[in-house]
């Protein structure tokens, strides 16, 4: 069991040092507009930042390389399993099939209960679905591309895997929605993403690489919906703002009131 403990510890560590990345700030903003964007009125665009995307890639880029390693990474890949096997072969449970939603569903949860996240239920909504669009149409074309054969032989479909994707993107989702109330909230949303990950491999669906490189989809795709959202949203807005300017004006023969503005 050695192997397969260290190789857990290792996703834990990678997922934890996402969330050290640096949070998001908006400074300098008035209440007005604050209230508005919780309105749905407005909403703040967030800068491109490719340190945010240091340990998705690394997450991917690992799964990749041992895809098409015959070294030390396919070597643990295959102990992994071996170990696994070895204790708990008749191991069978689903409940991975269902706590990959828990992190989404918690954010709904808190929502209701009256501990408000970053964004209102309805962009909250929208940011989940360009999520799982961005993951699911990711890891569709990667698993056909790659066709890699599941530890159990049953399908070609093994890398990345969709279900630990599902999971590490749903924390990323409750993460990024509720960093600044309690970052506590994040963790837990990553220990249960974690245990998804696990699980998978218990189950003898994937290999370590597989949970490794769907992590990082995961992450990738919300990280990557919070980016482009807003820009999404802004096209489909009708209600623009205006500056408007009335001052009175003064010439030979002509006084009057001058009306300036921008629609």
């Amino acid at each position: 069991m050695r192997n397969f403990f260290h190789c857990t510890l290792l996703l834990v560590a990678f997922t934890f040092s996402c969330t050290a990345q640096e949070a998001d700030s908006v400074k300098n903003v008035s209440t007005d507009t604050l209230r508005r964007w919780y309105s749905g009125n407005l909403m703040p665009k967030q800068k491109f930042k490719p340190v945010a995307f240091i340990v998705p890639v690394v997450l991917a880029g690992y799964g990749f390389a041992a895809v098409y390693d015959h070294g030390a990474l396919k070597q643990l890949d295959v102990s992994t399993k071996a170990e696994l096997q070895e204790d708990h072969p008749l191991f069978a449970a689903h409940v991975d099939d269902y706590i990959q939603f828990a992190p989404a569903a918690a954010v709904y949860a808190l929502n209701l209960s009256g501990i408000k996240g970053k964004h209102n239920l309805f962009d909250a909504s929208m940011l989940y679905a360009t999520s799982a669009a961005i993951m699911g149409v990711s890891t569709h074309f990667v698993k056909q591309g790659v066709g890699r054969e599941r530890p159990n032989g049953n399908g070609e479909n093994s890398f990345p895997s969709g279900h630990t994707a599902s999971a590490f993107m749903a924390a990323e989702f409750l993460h990024q929605e509720y960093k600044d109330v309690n970052p506590w909230i994040g963790y837990a949303g990553y220990f249960v993403a974690t245990a998804t990950g696990t699980l998978r491999m218990y189950n003898n669906k994937h290999w370590f690489s597989d949970v490794v490189a769907g992590a990082g989809f995961g992450i990738a795709s919300t990280k990557i919906s919070y980016l482009v959202y807003p820009y999404i949203k802004s096209l489909f807005t009708t209600k623009k703002e205006g500056n408007f300017t009335l001052m009175p004006f003064h010439q030979p023969g002509n006084t009057g009131l001058m009306f300036s503005g921008r629609f």
